[in-house]
This record gives structure tokens, C-alpha cells and sequence, in this order.
């Protein structure tokens, strides 16, 4: 009996070892949020295995993305004082085309019309650019980056075609191997794979880090995907008139899959039915086999809420960012370059001032590159840290700052801390800063954050009303300002201008406009028989 009741156990305790796991379990991993608005905006958030944000990408219907596209186009000018030239490819901008983005088919004396795969041309060995373009001249060209403010796209003649393991280079020769692969023995087994594949001529390509130890029948399917797309690009580039768009880049959701996702990603988790059934489809001939991995989200709740991802972006727009020690950084971007200030705040670790500041500066340096990367900023980064006496915790920071870096797929260059704590970054953006596509300068202070007090508008005004005042040919002066700057000006100078007003015999009228900034004034002057009158003082704004 005894054995039976203990055989009887064991059954009951692997039977419910055997339901347990067939209970479905969440794999862990990093995520992929995507939400979408139909029509207007798409968000995609890459959540490491903590859920922490890792990579935010966000494109506005009203703000697409252009980088990647492929034109047929004309250069309008071609400056030899900078060595580049403007090229009209169809936008509202002019695209800036320099010199050492020029392929070498265009030199007017070339030997050869192709370039080895990441060997450019030095810049010393080109030729001068007015000697290799002319205007009204028609180049195929690629836009590389969005442009800023003022600034047109920068555009390149290197063409390529991202697939989803290998990317086409048409016009370059030989293979070569994504750098974000440093291991040798690795880089040198794909080149030989990738030349073991039925090759176009006149071809360069370059294995992508989603293709390592993938099979020859993916490699040369994705080749021959790639090879079709071209056939349709030059063909359109032989048919249509300048300028023309030749190819357009896949849309966030597509184009983030295919550069992104790889196998440390668990999940793709999608809150609109349609983009959830276009990325499946992409994935059934990309990577079937992971396919299951998209889920569509049901929940009531908006998605980013659900993650806690809406906070994590509200932070990225603030000017201050908390480290978890106490300390925080202070990020400033102005019109050269980013200034990043790491403050120790509260952070107090150790009894040990420097061993305090170097692990606070450790701590700040992977949020410096976090952040740089969320928020999307570049051009030239000055990072202040705080002061350190032992000079290998300085090296330490550097090398957290350059490891930090180079985990993200845009290049960037540290220099050594200088003896005032300050390390200098270059690094490169993929587009406009993500605050830009979000807000936009305030209109009362320009973008500077400071506006006039009522007090020195009041002054203002006042000189200005002095001024019109003494015109012969002014009869009445109105002027609209603010609510505070209108009480000032009635109560606390209400003998003042019935004093100008007796002096001069004109007429003056303060009125109150909500629609008036602080620190503006709008001043309408007519002369006797009513009619306007112009009045352009130096200072406020005036009609």
C-alpha cells in the first residue's frame, strides 16, 4: 500500500510538472512597441529586458522622412569657394551635394568609374567639383540626412539599396562586411559566403549584421530582391523627367523591422490591425520563422501608457535628466553645438569625494549616450564632468563614454578628457533632434526663454509714444500692448501721457490686446483726416 500511495504521488507531481509547462510563458527578451494613429503618426519604442527605453523612432504625416530616397535631379549652382554644389531633386529645398560624396563616374578626367567597397577616394586625390559638374546638369543623387532649419538635405551620388542582410552599392566593386562585426574569423566566412553567390557585375555589397550565419538561400534571395529593385530604379531614371523621385524607403514600421529587429527582440507588439498585418506580411518573406513573434494589443489602455514609455519621452523633452544615484544631467542645445552638464546633486556613495565623482560620471556617462541617441542630437557635444584628481578615473569615463557610444549604429568620435573634466563628442544624427518635430519656438520670446519685464515694456512704450508724438504729422497715436503693460501704462503713467497729450495736442489711445506677447506693441498713427500714417520706430514692433 505504502509503495502504491508513493507511486500515486509521483504520477500527481509530474502530471502537474507536465501543465505547468504547457502554460504559456513570456519569453524574455527585448520588446518592440509600436503605436500608431492612422493618417498622422507613428511611434516606435525598443524596450531592453528591464523594460527601459532603449530607442525611440517617431515620424509625423506631416513630417515624413525623406533619408534613403533615391532622385533624379539637376544641379541649379555649384559653388568652388566650398567645393559643393545645390541640386534641385523635386522638394522645396535645394539638396547640398559636396565634393567628397561625389562618385567618381562624374570626374571629368576618371580612369575609372568604380570604387572598392569602403575605400572612398581621399578627398586630396579628387578633382576640383567645378571641373566635374555643371549647371543644369542632370545626377542621379540619395539623400543621407534631413535638412535643418535653413539647411536643404544633404545628398550623396554613393547609391545604395538596404535589403534585409546585405545592402546594394550600385556602381562599387567588391564585398565587404557591416564594422558593427568585429569579430575577424566571422567578417572573413561571410565574405567568402557572400562571393560563393551569383553577383551582378558593376555591384559592391555589403553583408548587414542581421545577415551573419544566415544561409547561402537567404543571402541570394535577398540578392536577387535587391538586383530587381535596381532594374526598376534605372529604369525609371531612363524614362522620367528631371526631377523625379526614383525610389522611396519603406515606412517607419517597415524600415525599423527590417534595420532593427533581430533575435534578442522578443516580442512586436502592435496597437493598430493594419500595420500589425503589414509587418507580418514582411516577416512571412524576410524571417518566417518569426513571424509569431508580432502581437496585436487588444487592451483598453493606449499602449505607451500600459509600458510606461509616455513618462520615459516626457523626460527626454526635459532640460534635466536624474541620474539614479541623485545626481542629474542638464542638457542645453543651442545653434553650434550640445552642452551636457553632469551635476552630483545629492549623489553621495562614498565618503570619498573622488570615488563619489567618478561613479557619478560613470553613471553619467551611459545616460549622456542614451540620451544622445533618444533624443537624437549631434553635431559637436561638449560633456562637463565633474572634476576628477586620479587621472585613471579619467581614462575609466572615456572609455565608458566610447563604449557607451558604441552600441548605436551612428558614428561618433570622443576625444580625451581635457584637464578641466570636459570630454568633446561628434556624432552623427539621423535627422532633426526629436524636440523639433514636437515643439516649435514660442512666439513671444523667439526661442531665447526670456521675455521683457512689464516694467521695461512700459519704459518702452512710452519713449515710443514720445517719439510719435513730436511727427507733425501724426494726429493720433494708438497702441496695443499686453494687459500688464496696459495697466501700467494707465495707471502708474496716466499723468505722463495727459501730459504729452496737453504738450503736443495729439491724441493717445492704450489698449489691451490678449492677442500681444508680453514684451510686443503694435502702434497704428493717423493724421488729421484719418488716414494711416507710417511709423517704423526702432523697438517694438509698429504698424
Amino acid at each position: 500500500m505504502e509503495r502504491r500511495s508513493t507511486r500515486k504521488r509521483a504520477t500527481k507531481k509530474q502530471a502537474a510538472g507536465q501543465s505547468r509547462s504547457a502554460e504559456p510563458k513570456e519569453v524574455a527578451g527585448k520588446k518592440m512597441i509600436i503605436n500608431v494613429v492612422a493618417g498622422e503618426e507613428c511611434r516606435i519604442a525598443v524596450l531592453d529586458e528591464t523594460g527601459r527605453l532603449e530607442e525611440l523612432y517617431m515620424e509625423r504625416a506631416s513630417a515624413e522622412s525623406h533619408v534613403g530616397n533615391i532622385y533624379k535631379a539637376r544641379i541649379t549652382n555649384v559653388e568652388p569657394s566650398i567645393q559643393a554644389a545645390f541640386v534641385d531633386f523635386g522638394m522645396s529645398k535645394n539638396g547640398f551635394l559636396h565634393i567628397s560624396d561625389l562618385h567618381p563616374q562624374y570626374f571629368a578626367s576618371a580612369k575609372r568609374d568604380t570604387e572598392d567597397v569602403g575605400h572612398k577616394t581621399p578627398r586630396r586625390e579628387r578633382p576640383l567639383i567645378q571641373r566635374c559638374l555643371r549647371r543644369g546638369q542632370e545626377v542621379i543623387v540619395q539623400i543621407t540626412k534631413e535638412g535643418i532649419g535653413t539647411k536643404g538635405p544633404t545628398l550623396t551620388t554613393y547609391l545604395s539599396l538596404p535589403g534585409r542582410y546585405v545592402v546594394m552599392m550600385p556602381g562599387m566593386s567588391r564585398l565587404g562586411v557591416s564594422r558593427k562585426i568585429d569579430d575577424e574569423e566571422a567578417r572573413k566566412r561571410m565574405r567568402e559566403v557572400l562571393g560563393e553567390l551569383d553577383l551582378p557585375k558593376g555591384m559592391g555589397f555589403i553583408v548587414r549584421t542581421a545577415g551573419l550565419d544566415r544561409s547561402r538561400r537567404d543571402l541570394q534571395r535577398d540578392l536577387s530582391y535587391l538586383t530587381r529593385l535596381w532594374r526598376v530604379v534605372s529604369k525609371r531614371a531612363g524614362s522620367e523627367k528631371t526631377p523625379a523621385e526614383l525610389y522611396r524607403e519603406s515606412d517607419l514600421v517597415i524600415r525599423t523591422i527590417r534595420d532593427v529587429f533581430d533575435q534578442s527582440i522578443s516580442k512586436i507588439i502592435v496597437d493598430d490591425k493594419a500595420t500589425c498585418e503589414r509587418a507580418r506580411e514582411f516577416l512571412a518573406i524576410a524571417m518566417p520563422r518569426s513571424r509569431e513573434r508580432i502581437e496585436a494589443y487588444q487592451g483598453s489602455e493606449p499602449l505607451f501608457h500600459k509600458y510606461g514609455i509616455e513618462d520615459e519621452i516626457e523626460k527626454i523633452y526635459s532640460r534635466q535628466v536624474p541620474l539614479p544615484s541623485g545626481g542629474s544631467l542638464v542638457i542645453d542645445s543651442t545653434e553650434a553645438l550640445v552642452a551636457i552638464d553632469v551635476n552630483s546633486g545629492k549623489s553621495r556613495q562614498h565618503d570619498d569625494a573622488e570615488e563619489s565623482a567618478y561613479k557619478t560620471n560613470l553613471e553619467a556617462s551611459e545616460e549622456i549616450a542614451r540620451q544622445l541617441r533618444l533624443r537624437d542630437l549631434g553635431g559637436v557635444i561638449i560633456c562637463d564632468f565633474i572634476d576628477m584628481r586620479a587621472d585613471r578615473h579619467r581614462r575609466a569615463v572615456e572609455r565608458a563614454v566610447r563604449d557607451a557610444l558604441k552600441k548605436h549604429k551612428e558614428r561618433a568620435q570622443v576625444l580625451r578628457m581635457s584637464r578641466f573634466g570636459i570630454i568633446e563628442v561628434t556624432r552623427q544624427r539621423r535627422g532633426p533632434a526629436l524636440s523639433q518635430s514636437v515643439y516649435h519656438d514660442c512666439p513671444h520670446c523667439k526661442g531665447s526663454g526670456l521675455v521683457k519685464t512689464s516694467e521695461s515694456m512700459t519704459l518702452g512704450v512710452m519713449r515710443m509714444l514720445q517719439l510719435a508724438a513730436h511727427r507733425d504729422n501724426i494726429h493720433t497715436i494708438e497702441a496695443k500692448v499686453s494687459a500688464d503693460v496696459a495697466h501700467q501704462l494707465l495707471n502708474r503713467k496716466r499723468h505722463d501721457i495727459r501730459q504729452l497729450e496737453q504738450q503736443t495736442g495729439k491724441t493717445i489711445i492704450v489698449r489691451a490686446d490678449s492677442h500681444v506677447g508680453l514684451d510686443q506693441a503694435e502702434f497704428e498713427c493717423l493724421d488729421a483726416q484719418r488716414q494711416p500714417v507710417k511709423f517704423l520706430p526702432v523697438g517694438p514692433s509698429a504698424k
